[in-house]
């Protein structure tokens, strides 16, 4: 059987945006890819997260919250950061042949206001990179 090529989503602290695009793709491509999901540090699963993903039709709730690991970095065909710090901070590739992309989205977490406001931007941010998930398996990457 023919090696899935390994994308790895790299964020700041893998609670929120690398774990909906581990979920996305897994959900949408994993006949087509191995997925993992990382952190420059583990912040937990970001309940809030899992539930816009689950309105989504997408369980995440068993995904965790994982620090970056060397190994994985020095297979992964596909280094895709999502947030600025990680792209400034990833550590060096050592696969040479990997491809690195920065997706940028904004963090949700971050957002304030009420909780109706705040989950309006999960779901923003859920629904930009659920959009950014089909354009890369479309293009067949």
């Amino acid at each position: 059987m023919e090696k899935k090529p390994l994308v790895y989503f790299l964020c700041t602290g893998n609670s929120c945006r690398s774990q909906i695009a581990e979920g996305f793709l897994k959900a949408l491509g994993s006949d087509r890819y191995e997925v993992k999901s990382a952190g420059l540090e583990a912040h937990g699963l970001n309940p809030r997260a899992v539930q816009v993903m689950k309105e989504a039709g997408v369980d995440i709730s068993s995904q965790t919250s994982d620090v970056i690991d060397p190994e994985t970095l020095a297979r992964a065909d596909y280094v895709i950061t999502l947030c600025g710090h990680a792209d400034e901070h990833c550590p060096m590739i050592p696969n040479k042949n990997a491809v690195k992309w920065h997706w940028g989205f904004d963090d949700p977490a971050k957002a304030t206001g009420t909780e109706d406001e705040i989950m309006a931007k999960f779901r923003t941010v859920r629904d930009s990179i659920k959009a950014r998930i089909e354009q890369f398996l479309a293009e067949g990457k």
